[in-house]
């Protein structure tokens, strides 16, 4: 069923004391996280993008067109009827939206996609313990990983310009439905090659990138999240990575938690048997819900089953100028992935059965090809 969710931002009031430091990442203090979050949004110039507000409406029709094409692409790719095909618009809006907006029925568009949740990109919040470097230039990064399907569509916005910006290379990054991260030393020693859930795209000239892939798991500790990095003038490599430029600014994106209960019940996000750290509950999130920053997708169902797939959307705001140093937990090479065994952190938690199998294609080149439009 269609649905629409106007991203709420949390309190920064959160339960950090009672946090374990060690439970999201083994080896990580959340603590340190926290603490650099709530630093940056104490000292930054901007702490949202509040003062970008008229250039965003400015170019809200664009920006409309362009995510209603993507839903469009998204329906006839999983043979789904349309919106319009489905149901009255009205009805559906009546009995699912979470907000108190009232609903006008002549602009749905406007409604389901004119929306933006927006977050600031932060310098000096640190990248996790599961960045894996030399990933792959790629639009769809699921490979083999099973899950519900969903598609995120990313904005760049420079905030010293308000302009968006083309030419990022935006990196994500996310664990599977069973709460694994790819690429990083597990229990199981192919995890090392696995490059699942992973990779890099170049913004356009609207400051946009778009990914495939499948909802993130969740793991202990941590609320369902994605993180992104974004890399200031980089060039793509022939082999489909990419080399020079500065990593300038890191963030992580998360959802509804209703959005996350209802995925929680689908296979095989069910057989996940991790506890569950809901979003009131990470101290992370908290800490970068600052002011207006709002760091919760919107997103739209685009079928009545979850198994459909989801479409969500951001906007990002960074400082082009920032500069930071990344921390990789492993780098992927010619001789395929290894461990970092000073920077970064340990690998990641794994669900039931371990992590989950499969391995990278010989280097060169992106395991699966860049998809097509259609």
């Amino acid at each position: 069923m269609l649905r629409l969710t106007l991203a709420l931002a949390l309190t920064a009031l959160t339960l950090i004391s009672n946090l374990d430091p060690a439970a999201a990442h083994p080896g990580h203090d959340i603590h340190d996280e926290i603490a650099q979050r709530a630093a940056y949004f104490a000292n930054a110039e901007y702490t949202s993008l509040d003062h970008c507000t008229s250039q965003l409406k400015a170019r809200e029709a664009e920006t409309i067109a362009r995510r209603r094409a993507t839903v469009d692409r998204l329906l006839r790719k999983r043979g789904l009827k349309s919106q319009q095909e489905r149901r009255d618009l009205a009805d559906v809006l009546a009995k699912n939206h979470h907000s108190n907006l009232t609903v006008d029925t002549n602009s749905p568009h406007e409604l389901l996609f004119g929306g933006n949740a927006s977050c600031l990109l932060s310098p000096e919040v640190t990248e996790g313990p599961y960045y894996v470097g030399g990933e792959f230039v790629r639009k769809d990064i699921t490979e083999d990983e099973a899950g519900v399907p969903l598609t995120v569509d990313l904005q760049i916005i420079d905030t010293t310009t308000c302009d968006p910006l083309g030419g990022v290379a935006l990196e994500i990054w996310h664990c599977s439905a069973l709460g694994v991260y790819s690429g990083v030393p597990t229990a199981d020693p192919t995890n090392i090659n696995n490059t699942a859930l992973r990779g890099i795209q170049m913004s356009g000239e609207d400051g946009v990138t778009e990914f495939d892939t499948v909802y993130p798991g969740h793991y202990a500790g941590r609320a369902v999240h994605a993180h992104i990095l974004a890399h200031i003038n980089a060039t793509i490599l022939p082999n489909s990575t990419i080399t020079g430029g500065t990593a300038s600014h890191v963030g992580q994106i998360y959802f509804d938690q209703s959005l996350n209960d209802v995925v929680g019940m689908a296979a095989p996000y069910n057989t996940n048997t991790q506890p569950i750290t809901t979003n009131a509950n990470d101290g992370i999130l908290a800490s970068g819900a600052v002011g207006q920053n709002d760091p919760i997708v919107n997103y739209v169902l685009l079928g009545d089953a979850i198994t459909d797939g989801v479409f969500a959307w951001i906007t990002f705001g960074l400082d082009p100028a920032a500069v930071r140093t990344v921390r990789e937990a492993a780098h992927y090479g010619e001789n395929g992935g290894v461990p970092n065994t000073v920077g970064g952190g340990p690998g990641g938690p794994g669900g039931p059965g371990g992590p989950p199998t499969g391995s990278r294609p010989p280097f060169p080149g992106p395991p699966t090809a860049v998809p097509t439009a259609a």
